[in-house]
């Protein structure tokens, strides 16, 4: 687009300078003309802003449209996939934020009080300041290099999918602030190794980075890539909540010669990522693997993540659990809400558990099984505010994971062409015209300044609350309205476990349903196994 500018400005003066000389009245245009080209001049030298370096003039429009947002914000308020109302408003607090602007809001509360869904957290007369800087220690006591990890950081997304320019200023955003990146299932790139900030190396389906000539796991090339000082962390990627079932998808069009050599994949066709891995098919060679990934690495914390399913699937890997005694150092657990740039519709909007429910089930099955204190949670979903963060610990999460807030700190603004290779600011494109509008430097500060910003902000919603530590709060913090006339905390909407309960065979009635269809030989039910096996002695 820059280079299109340019050349028509050229044209246009030409013509002008021609017609001038036959007709003086075509002078009166170059005075309108000459301080519009400067303008563009000065947008594509400019790196602050990546809409106008790639569209030099016509990108004013967008930020013209941004100056009044306020006044239009009250007529565009969305839903997420889980229901609940979902404000611009918040989405507007993340983009100041991550520009080290005035992020309070005038006119008091945003939302209506009264709205069905309306979340809060109730302040204490014991009141402080805020809560103190806390890290979350993974794999201490089993991994022979545990991690401490911020309580925020950089969920999964694959460079491939972002930019070059995208994933090296997540990482060196990560760098600066002291918190984790993870590189997503697309492997481990030159530009994430190349800031220096901590990675966790997630590993897919289709095993990128350590995939063997057939398709399948490299312990080798595993081994040479996890040593690296970078990798703090392991993750095992069973599913994720924007398409669960389904596998990843990188579309043709944003594959490069380069992405093409990282992923050990052809140029000119789709990646598909596997739905199932071709390293185990039941609960216990899971474990078996992460237990091989955690000695190939050298001792470093090894986890999985996940959109719960099927709930006996996961009680099955308890089972597992329990009679293997050998645990991942930390879960993911994903929602079925999840964001992602490329996924079919049905996957998108209707498989997988929200991440509420998901998490309060996972909690409540590690609680129950006595397994919850040999490995941290974290929750991986829609997390914008302090309140979001808050919220997700009081159900059960350790720490949280987050992708939308930090593309919004890169300077996304959602024109959902991601699946296009045509993002508009060179976030989620690998057109090389696009993504030299992203300056690293600006947006690395900005990934810096959302991630200090928000988990300064949780800190002072515990201090408002009275709580020294995250691991205070409690389901019965956090309120919700469920019709005009009630509301009830989160103890009271899910049903949370006593320790032990699954073991001593008193749970309720729908638990008793999932733990009879439970086993640690296989992830499908055994009656789905035995219909299948009915099935195929009969012909059908």
């Amino acid at each position: 687009m820059v280079r299109i500018f340019h050349l028509i400005s050229v044209g246009v003066f030409a013509v002008l300078a021609v017609l001038a000389s036959v007709w003086p009245p075509a002078l009166w245009s170059l005075t309108v003309l000459g301080p519009l080209y400067l303008l563009g001049l000065a947008d594509s030298l400019q790196s602050r802003h990546a809409v106008k370096r790639n569209f030099p003039v016509i990108g004013h429009f967008r930020y013209l449209l941004e100056m009044i947002r306020p006044e239009i914000n009250q007529y565009f308020v969305e839903s997420d996939t889980d229901g609940r109302p979902y404000n611009r408003e918040q989405r507007s607090v993340a983009y100041q934020r991550a520009k080290n602007e005035r992020d309070t809001v005038p006119f008091g509360t945003q939302r209506d009080v009264y709205e069905i869904g309306y979340e809060w957290i109730n302040h204490s007369l014991a009141a402080r300041v805020s809560a103190p800087v806390v890290r979350i220690p993974i794999g201490a006591g089993r991994c022979a290099q545990p991690y401490e990890a911020s309580l925020l950081n950089v969920s999964a997304m694959s460079f491939g999918s972002l930019s070059s320019a995208a994933v090296r200023a997540l990482n060196e955003g990560a760098r600066r602030g002291g918190f984790y990146h993870n590189t997503g299932e697309g492997s481990i790139s030159p530009h994430h190794l190349e800031p220096g900030g901590d990675l966790c190396w997630q590993i897919g389906t289709g095993y990128f980075g350590c995939r063997a000539d057939a398709g399948g796991f490299d312990p080798g090339a595993f081994r040479e890539r996890a040593s690296h000082e970078a990798v703090k962390l392991i993750e095992l990627k069973l599913s994720q909540g924007a398409k669960p079932g389904h596998g990843g998808i990188l579309p043709a069009a944003k594959i490069t010669p380069e992405i093409a050599q990282i992923r050990g994949v052809p140029m000119g066709r789709d990646v598909l990522s596997p739905p199932a891995h071709k390293a185990f098919d039941d609960p216990r060679g899971l474990l078996r693997f992460l237990g091989e990934l955690r000695e190939l690495s050298g001792g470093k914390p090894v986890g999985f993540k996940l959109c719960l399913g099927t709930p006996a699937e996961f009680l099955g890997i308890c089972l597992a659990m329990r009679e293997t005694e050998m645990y991942p150092d930390f879960v993911t657990i994903d929602g079925g809400e999840g964001g992602t740039g490329a996924a079919p519709l049905e996957f998108s909007n209707a498989i997988g558990s929200p991440l509420t429910e998901g998490l309060v089930f996972v909690h409540n099955a590690l609680v129950g099984f006595g397994l919850r204190d040999e490995m941290k949670l974290i929750a991986s979903g829609k997390v914008l505010t302090g309140f979001d963060m808050a919220a997700r610990i009081a159900v059960g999460a350790d720490l949280c994971n987050a992708a939308r807030g930090f593309m919004f700190a890169l300077g996304c603004i959602q024109a959902r062409r991601c699946n296009a290779n045509v993002c508009p600011v060179g976030v989620a494109t690998n057109d090389p015209g696009l993504v030299r509008g992203l300056d690293v430097a600006d947006k690395a500060q900005r990934v810096q300044n959302f991630q200090h910003e928000t988990v300064h902000a949780l800190r002072e919603i515990l201090g408002a609350a009275g709580l020294e530590h995250p691991d205070e709060l409690r389901p019965w913090h956090i309120f919700r309205r469920t019709s005009q006339v009630q509301v009830h905390t989160y103890d009271e909407i899910y049903d949370y476990l006593e320790p032990d309960e699954l073991l001593e065979g008193t749970p309720s009635a729908s638990w008793k349903s999932w733990m009879s269809l439970a086993s640690a030989d296989t992830f499908l039910a055994p009656r789905t196994l035995a219909r299948r096996r009915r099935r195929e002695e009969q012909g059908v």
